[in-house]
């Protein structure tokens, strides 16, 4: 009798994990085409007005931190003015897009396909009308955090490394910020200190959270520097902008 009920549990425990794979076939691609306005700049883009129902393509969406960094880079654009720029977790592309019109380089970067093949639609959107300037460089790659082959292939073809990292809204997992501030060492120890700074757009969703990115900032040598005047609340939540360099 025992040995059926173990054999009835792992037949619901299949089952239940087929459903789960089969909703992720169910990928919501319904994109619209959407203004957002920063400062005195417009932009489109396609994105999803509502959530994929796979928590993966968190990326199809335009996240609160996106609009907070949107909001602080276009009022002080002189920080962008002629640098090159890899954007991590870039999802629809929204802040990189922003970038291109005064960066002369934006390699936008995320870790899922489908997620890319939204970001690559932007990019050829925005790719031969960049405003003021049509010169950038726009580029898209697959990323993974704490992958070797992913970001190898990358410094390969970009091996002086970058002025800035952007990330903008892209704590959601505590397993993953390890992996983040691993990728962002590397790629801050390529220019070496005072060369290279990582700005984070933060959303504040969990005190575990909170602590979660000072420590992984402090492990790996960096100092957290919270831009003066950029705490704010975005969605009815706190967001603030980290300037992140190695110490």
């Amino acid at each position: 009798m025992g040995s059926e009920t173990e054999k009835h549990k792992q037949a619901n425990k299949e089952e239940e994990e087929e459903i789960v794979c089969l909703e992720s076939f169910f990928i919501n691609d319904d994109y619209q085409l959407t203004k957002f306005t920063f400062g005195s700049h417009v932009l489109e883009l396609y994105c999803l007005q509502s959530a994929s129902t796979d928590f993966d393509l968190t990326g199809q969406l335009v996240w609160p931190g996106a609009m907070l960094m949107n909001g602080y880079l276009s009022g002080n654009a002189e920080i962008l003015q002629g640098c090159s720029i890899l954007e991590l977790g870039s999802g629809v592309g929204i802040t990189g897009v922003l970038c291109s019109k005064f960066c002369r380089k934006v390699i936008f970067t995320d870790h899922n396909d489908e997620v890319l093949k939204i970001l690559k639609k932007n990019i050829e959107l925005h790719g031969h009308s960049c405003g003021p300037n049509p010169s950038a460089e726009l580029e898209a790659a697959k990323l993974e955090w704490g992958n070797s082959d992913h970001l190898g292939e990358i410094l390969q073809k970009h091996n002086d490394g970058f002025d800035l990292i952007l990330g903008a809204d892209i704590c959601f997992q505590q397993s993953s910020v390890p992996l983040l501030f691993d990728s962002v060492e590397q790629l801050l120890r390529i220019r070496g200190r005072g060369n290279c700074k990582f700005i984070l757009a933060y959303v504040s969703r969990a005190k575990q959270m909170d602590s979660a990115i000072l420590r992984e900032g402090a492990r790996h040598g960096m100092l957290m520097n919270e831009v003066s005047g950029t705490r704010c609340t975005v969605a009815n939540l706190e967001g603030v902008i980290y300037e992140i360099t190695l110490q």
